[in-house]
Protein backbone atom coordinates (compact mmCIF):
# COMPACT_ATOMS: atom_id res chain seq x y z
CA UNK A 1 0.00 0.00 0.00
CA UNK A 2 2.84 2.35 -0.58
CA UNK A 3 2.78 5.35 -2.72
CA UNK A 4 4.96 8.33 -3.74
CA UNK A 5 6.94 10.56 -5.98
CA UNK A 6 7.56 13.22 -8.28
CA UNK A 7 7.28 15.84 -10.90
CA UNK A 8 10.37 16.67 -12.95
CA UNK A 9 12.27 19.88 -12.39
CA UNK A 10 14.18 20.02 -15.66
CA UNK A 11 11.56 21.72 -17.82
CA UNK A 12 13.24 25.09 -17.37
CA UNK A 13 15.83 24.12 -20.02
CA UNK A 14 13.06 24.10 -22.61
CA UNK A 15 12.61 27.85 -22.10
CA UNK A 16 16.19 28.79 -22.97
CA UNK A 17 15.04 30.20 -26.34
CA UNK A 18 15.84 29.55 -30.06
CA UNK A 19 19.30 29.88 -31.63
CA UNK A 20 18.10 32.09 -34.54
CA UNK A 21 19.16 35.55 -33.21
CA UNK A 22 22.88 34.80 -33.97
CA UNK A 23 22.42 35.69 -37.66
CA UNK A 24 20.77 38.95 -36.76
CA UNK A 25 23.60 39.71 -34.35
CA UNK A 26 26.18 39.34 -37.19
CA UNK A 27 24.24 41.79 -39.37
CA UNK A 28 24.03 44.29 -36.55
CA UNK A 29 27.77 44.00 -35.92
CA UNK A 30 28.58 45.88 -39.17
CA UNK A 31 26.19 48.71 -38.35
CA UNK A 32 27.19 51.92 -36.63
CA UNK A 33 27.57 51.95 -32.84
CA UNK A 34 24.35 53.91 -32.47
CA UNK A 35 22.42 51.57 -34.74
CA UNK A 36 23.87 48.56 -32.91
CA UNK A 37 22.59 49.84 -29.56
CA UNK A 38 19.22 50.96 -30.89
CA UNK A 39 18.49 48.22 -33.44
CA UNK A 40 20.09 45.12 -31.97
CA UNK A 41 19.74 45.54 -28.22
CA UNK A 42 16.27 43.99 -27.98
CA UNK A 43 17.06 41.06 -30.28
CA UNK A 44 20.48 40.13 -28.95
CA UNK A 45 19.47 40.19 -25.27
CA UNK A 46 18.16 36.64 -25.45
CA UNK A 47 21.39 35.43 -27.06
CA UNK A 48 23.53 37.12 -24.39
CA UNK A 49 21.53 35.51 -21.60
CA UNK A 50 22.34 32.10 -23.03
CA UNK A 51 26.04 32.80 -23.45
CA UNK A 52 26.68 34.42 -20.04
CA UNK A 53 25.69 32.64 -16.78
CA UNK A 54 22.80 34.48 -15.20
CA UNK A 55 23.26 36.26 -11.89
CA UNK A 56 21.65 34.73 -8.78
CA UNK A 57 18.99 37.45 -8.80
CA UNK A 58 18.18 36.82 -12.46
CA UNK A 59 18.01 33.08 -11.88
CA UNK A 60 15.63 33.59 -8.98
CA UNK A 61 13.41 35.86 -11.05
CA UNK A 62 13.33 33.38 -13.92
CA UNK A 63 12.50 30.51 -11.54
CA UNK A 64 9.62 32.53 -10.09
CA UNK A 65 8.07 33.26 -13.50
CA UNK A 66 5.17 31.04 -14.60
CA UNK A 67 6.88 30.14 -17.89
CA UNK A 68 10.03 29.04 -16.08
CA UNK A 69 8.49 26.88 -13.39
CA UNK A 70 5.44 25.25 -14.91
CA UNK A 71 5.51 21.82 -16.49
CA UNK A 72 5.01 21.74 -20.30
CA UNK A 73 1.45 20.51 -19.90
CA UNK A 74 0.72 22.67 -16.84
CA UNK A 75 -1.45 19.84 -15.51
CA UNK A 76 -0.09 19.81 -11.95
CA UNK A 77 1.20 23.35 -11.50
CA UNK A 78 3.06 23.67 -8.21
CA UNK A 79 1.84 20.28 -6.91
CA UNK A 80 3.72 17.03 -7.17
CA UNK A 81 2.04 14.10 -8.87
CA UNK A 82 1.02 12.50 -5.56
CA UNK A 83 -0.31 15.78 -4.18
CA UNK A 84 -2.33 16.32 -7.36
CA UNK A 85 -3.79 12.81 -7.08
CA UNK A 86 -4.81 13.46 -3.48
CA UNK A 87 -6.38 16.77 -4.48
CA UNK A 88 -8.37 15.06 -7.23
CA UNK A 89 -9.49 12.08 -5.13
CA UNK A 90 -10.24 13.30 -1.61
CA UNK A 91 -12.96 15.87 -2.47
CA UNK A 92 -14.95 13.03 -4.06
CA UNK A 93 -15.33 11.23 -0.72
CA UNK A 94 -18.80 11.26 0.82
CA UNK A 95 -18.21 8.44 3.31
CA UNK A 96 -15.53 9.11 5.92
CA UNK A 97 -13.08 6.54 7.26
CA UNK A 98 -15.08 5.85 10.44
CA UNK A 99 -18.26 5.06 8.53
CA UNK A 100 -16.27 2.78 6.23
CA UNK A 101 -14.87 0.94 9.27
CA UNK A 102 -18.34 0.45 10.71
CA UNK A 103 -19.67 -0.83 7.37
CA UNK A 104 -16.88 -3.40 7.11
CA UNK A 105 -17.32 -4.59 10.69
CA UNK A 106 -21.03 -4.99 10.06
CA UNK A 107 -20.33 -6.97 6.89
CA UNK A 108 -18.13 -9.43 8.82
CA UNK A 109 -19.49 -9.70 12.39
CA UNK A 110 -17.16 -10.69 15.21
CA UNK A 111 -14.04 -9.13 13.68
CA UNK A 112 -11.61 -6.31 14.40
CA UNK A 113 -10.10 -3.84 11.95
CA UNK A 114 -6.57 -4.59 10.75
CA UNK A 115 -6.21 -1.93 8.05
CA UNK A 116 -8.03 0.65 5.95
CA UNK A 117 -6.90 2.33 2.75
CA UNK A 118 -8.44 4.89 0.38
CA UNK A 119 -8.11 4.06 -3.30
CA UNK A 120 -9.79 4.46 -6.67
CA UNK A 121 -10.10 2.47 -9.87
CA UNK A 122 -7.47 3.26 -12.48
CA UNK A 123 -6.37 6.55 -10.89
CA UNK A 124 -9.37 8.70 -11.63
CA UNK A 125 -12.33 6.44 -11.01
CA UNK A 126 -14.76 6.44 -8.12
CA UNK A 127 -13.10 6.35 -4.66
CA UNK A 128 -13.51 3.40 -2.35
CA UNK A 129 -12.26 2.20 1.01
CA UNK A 130 -10.49 -1.15 1.25
CA UNK A 131 -10.92 -2.43 4.80
CA UNK A 132 -9.22 -5.55 6.17
CA UNK A 133 -10.81 -7.17 9.20
CA UNK A 134 -9.91 -10.32 11.14
CA UNK A 135 -11.37 -12.69 13.70
CA UNK A 136 -9.63 -13.55 16.97
CA UNK A 137 -8.01 -16.63 15.40
CA UNK A 138 -6.35 -14.49 12.70
CA UNK A 139 -8.72 -15.36 9.88
CA UNK A 140 -8.85 -12.21 7.76
CA UNK A 141 -11.18 -10.83 5.10
CA UNK A 142 -11.17 -7.73 2.94
CA UNK A 143 -14.25 -5.58 2.41
CA UNK A 144 -14.55 -2.91 -0.25
CA UNK A 145 -16.72 0.03 0.83
CA UNK A 146 -17.92 2.58 -1.73
CA UNK A 147 -16.65 5.98 -0.56
CA UNK A 148 -19.60 7.76 -2.14
CA UNK A 149 -22.59 5.56 -1.29
CA UNK A 150 -21.19 3.75 1.75
CA UNK A 151 -22.30 0.38 0.40
CA UNK A 152 -20.11 -2.55 1.46
CA UNK A 153 -19.26 -5.21 -1.08
CA UNK A 154 -19.08 -8.94 -0.55
CA UNK A 155 -16.26 -9.82 1.91
CA UNK A 156 -13.31 -11.58 0.31
CA UNK A 157 -11.40 -14.11 2.44
CA UNK A 158 -7.60 -13.68 2.50
CA UNK A 159 -6.73 -17.07 1.05
CA UNK A 160 -3.02 -16.25 0.80
CA UNK A 161 -2.57 -16.36 4.59
CA UNK A 162 -1.07 -19.59 5.88
CA UNK A 163 -1.20 -20.97 9.44
CA UNK A 164 1.79 -18.90 10.55
CA UNK A 165 0.27 -15.70 9.18
CA UNK A 166 -2.96 -16.35 11.05
CA UNK A 167 -1.11 -17.18 14.27
CA UNK A 168 0.94 -13.97 14.09
CA UNK A 169 -2.11 -11.85 13.36
CA UNK A 170 -4.06 -13.48 16.20
CA UNK A 171 -1.21 -12.70 18.62
CA UNK A 172 -1.10 -9.12 17.37
CA UNK A 173 -4.83 -8.62 17.85
CA UNK A 174 -4.64 -10.12 21.33
CA UNK A 175 -2.12 -7.52 22.52
CA UNK A 176 -3.86 -4.59 20.82
CA UNK A 177 -6.10 -2.57 23.15
CA UNK A 178 -6.45 0.62 21.05
CA UNK A 179 -8.96 0.40 18.19
CA UNK A 180 -8.42 1.71 14.69
CA UNK A 181 -10.99 4.45 15.38
CA UNK A 182 -9.14 5.55 18.53
CA UNK A 183 -5.81 5.62 16.70
CA UNK A 184 -7.32 7.80 13.95
CA UNK A 185 -8.79 10.18 16.52
CA UNK A 186 -5.38 10.47 18.19
CA UNK A 187 -3.79 11.42 14.88
CA UNK A 188 -6.53 13.92 14.04
CA UNK A 189 -6.11 15.56 17.44
CA UNK A 190 -2.52 16.33 16.43
CA UNK A 191 -3.16 17.14 12.76
CA UNK A 192 -6.55 18.09 11.31
CA UNK A 193 -7.23 16.68 7.88
CA UNK A 194 -8.61 13.61 6.11
CA UNK A 195 -7.65 10.12 7.28
CA UNK A 196 -6.73 8.12 4.17
CA UNK A 197 -5.08 5.01 5.66
CA UNK A 198 -4.86 3.08 8.93
CA UNK A 199 -2.77 -0.04 9.49
CA UNK A 200 -2.00 -2.27 12.46
CA UNK A 201 1.50 -3.68 12.72
CA UNK A 202 4.04 -4.85 15.25
CA UNK A 203 7.09 -2.67 15.83
CA UNK A 204 10.34 -4.58 15.50
CA UNK A 205 12.78 -4.59 18.40
CA UNK A 206 15.34 -2.34 16.71
CA UNK A 207 12.77 0.34 15.86
CA UNK A 208 11.40 0.24 19.40
CA UNK A 209 14.79 0.45 21.07
CA UNK A 210 16.59 2.83 18.72
CA UNK A 211 16.92 6.46 19.94
CA UNK A 212 16.20 7.61 16.39
CA UNK A 213 12.67 6.25 16.64
CA UNK A 214 11.80 8.46 19.61
CA UNK A 215 8.99 10.97 19.28
CA UNK A 216 9.92 14.53 18.17
CA UNK A 217 9.23 15.92 21.65
CA UNK A 218 11.85 13.69 23.26
CA UNK A 219 14.38 13.71 20.44
CA UNK A 220 17.32 16.05 20.06
CA UNK A 221 16.71 19.33 18.14
CA UNK A 222 18.47 18.00 15.06
CA UNK A 223 16.27 14.92 14.89
CA UNK A 224 13.01 16.70 15.62
CA UNK A 225 12.55 18.19 12.16
CA UNK A 226 10.46 16.22 9.61
CA UNK A 227 13.32 16.23 7.09
CA UNK A 228 15.62 14.41 9.52
CA UNK A 229 13.14 11.81 10.67
CA UNK A 230 14.45 8.32 11.22
CA UNK A 231 14.17 5.75 8.37
CA UNK A 232 11.52 3.95 10.38
CA UNK A 233 9.31 7.03 10.64
CA UNK A 234 9.95 7.93 7.02
CA UNK A 235 8.56 4.65 5.78
CA UNK A 236 5.36 5.39 3.83
CA UNK A 237 3.80 2.14 4.91
CA UNK A 238 5.09 0.74 8.24
CA UNK A 239 2.69 -2.20 7.99
CA UNK A 240 5.05 -4.71 6.39
CA UNK A 241 5.84 -8.32 6.96
CA UNK A 242 9.28 -7.31 8.25
CA UNK A 243 7.58 -5.46 11.09
CA UNK A 244 5.62 -8.52 12.11
CA UNK A 245 8.77 -10.55 12.52
CA UNK A 246 9.73 -8.40 15.51
CA UNK A 247 8.66 -8.82 19.11
CA UNK A 248 7.87 -5.19 19.84
CA UNK A 249 4.55 -3.67 20.86
CA UNK A 250 1.69 -3.41 18.39
CA UNK A 251 1.29 -0.02 16.76
CA UNK A 252 -1.04 1.75 14.39
CA UNK A 253 0.10 3.73 11.37
CA UNK A 254 -2.34 6.52 10.43
CA UNK A 255 -2.09 8.74 7.33
CA UNK A 256 -3.68 12.21 7.48
CA UNK A 257 -3.84 14.45 4.39
CA UNK A 258 -4.20 18.21 4.78
CA UNK A 259 -6.10 20.26 2.21
CA UNK A 260 -4.39 23.28 0.73
CA UNK A 261 -0.90 21.79 0.52
CA UNK A 262 -2.18 18.18 0.11
CA UNK A 263 0.71 16.82 2.13
CA UNK A 264 0.42 13.50 3.95
CA UNK A 265 1.46 13.11 7.58
CA UNK A 266 2.02 9.59 8.91
CA UNK A 267 1.61 8.98 12.64
CA UNK A 268 2.86 5.79 14.31
CA UNK A 269 0.79 5.27 17.43
CA UNK A 270 1.28 2.78 20.27
CA UNK A 271 -1.64 0.35 20.04
CA UNK A 272 -1.68 -0.17 23.82
CA UNK A 273 -1.74 3.42 25.14
CA UNK A 274 -2.40 5.78 22.14
CA UNK A 275 1.00 7.46 22.51
CA UNK A 276 2.37 8.98 19.28
CA UNK A 277 5.72 7.29 18.68
CA UNK A 278 6.78 8.87 15.39
CA UNK A 279 5.56 11.51 12.96
CA UNK A 280 6.60 12.04 9.38
CA UNK A 281 5.42 14.56 6.77
CA UNK A 282 5.46 13.34 3.18
CA UNK A 283 5.65 16.34 0.84
CA UNK A 284 5.99 14.24 -2.32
Amino acid sequence: MTRSERIGGSNRNKWSGPAGPRTLGMVCAVATAGALLAGCGGESGTQEERAVPASPAASAARAASPSGSASPSGSFGALTEDQAQRKALIPKIKISYDKALNAALKAVPGTKVVSLDLDDDDNGGDPFWEVRVAKADGTASTVRVDAVSGKAGQPQADTDDDADDKSELAALLKTTTVTAQQAAQTALAKQQGTVTAIELDQADDEASASPSSASPSSASPSSASPSSASPTSASPSPGTENGRNGNGKPEWSVDVVTSGDWNKTTFDIDATNKKILREHIDTD
